[in-house]
């Protein structure tokens, strides 16, 4: 957990907290059409690895991880609903997005890291979002300054964004976006969601094996006799003994030793001895 000057996430909401309406700015003649529709819940979990989160957002998924933030990213209050862009240089909460549906263009902001657990965020405006006096967050920067850092902070599960005065933001009852709160509470929490490709741990074990490697050990066997082999009918000559002992070398680091040894037994290798 990153230390906040201005208070630790506090998980249990008051009462007043959780009853804390949020007045939603009608920017739009779609609001109230879109946020009536009846919603199903999210099914997000590790058996699917939210995979039904990914697609009721349309494929943006939600960040775990600083490292993860970055680029083209959208603040996620409640369930399907967004900060969103005003051309005033402020921020309303959008209406309730439907399901298999992603951010607006105006609910997408550009994060850009400054420091090892701090960001700055750009609206699509091409302006900055800042904390004004009066903890008011606005964007209408040019340049990133010390009141443009904001710090995501992660625990238990939860998330909530530190604005430069080292308080959490959230949306007060007029429905502006502000940062006014010492202690985050579930008024403060929210999802940050970015549309960047995913690369799973699996799928980077994958990608950092050579290519012939990739695959289950029948084709990595295939894959190296072809790349091997020495036969000008190109025909391709693969040793018909089990291969358990090949996924016990690849275990032992003694793969391409076996795989050495099965082409001698067929004399398809040109390296055969």
């Amino acid at each position: 957990m990153y230390s906040v000057r201005g208070g630790k996430l506090n998980l249990k909401g008051t009462d007043d907290d959780s009853s804390r309406a949020k007045k939603r700015k009608k920017h739009s003649s779609s609001s109230s059409s879109s946020s009536s529709k009846k919603q199903k819940p999210i099914i997000d979990n590790d058996e699917d690895d939210g995979e039904q989160d990914y697609v009721q957002h349309d494929g943006w998924w939600k960040v775990t991880k600083f490292h993860e933030i970055n680029g083209n990213i959208a603040i996620e209050f409640g369930t399907n609903s967004y900060v969103h862009s005003l051309d005033n240089g402020l921020f309303c909460v959008g209406p309730t997005r439907p399901f298999g549906e992603g951010p607006e263009q105006q609910q997408i902001l550009t994060a850009i890291r400054t420091s090892e657990n701090k960001i700055a965020l750009k609206s699509g405006f091409g302006k900055y979002l800042a904390i004004n006096k009066n903890g008011l967050v606005i964007g209408r920067s040019d340049a990133i300054g010390m009141r443009e850092h904001f710090e995501p902070v992660f625990e238990n599960g939860n998330l909530a964004l530190s604005a430069s005065n080292n308080k959490f933001i959230r949306f007060n009852d007029e429905g502006d976006l502000v940062a006014l709160d010492d202690s985050a509470t579930e008024a403060n929490f929210i999802q940050i969601r970015s549309n960047a490709k995913r690369i799973h741990e699996k799928d980077k074990r994958q990608k950092e094996l050579p290519i012939e490697e990739q695959g289950s050990i029948q084709d990595t066997e295939m894959n190296y006799v072809k790349k091997f082999q020495k036969f000008q009918d190109k025909k391709l000559r693969i040793n018909p003994g089990a291969v358990n002992e090949l996924v016990n070398a690849k275990n032992s680091g003694a793969l391409h030793e076996a795989l050495l040894d099965r082409r001698e037994q067929m004399k398809s290798d040109r390296y055969c001895k």
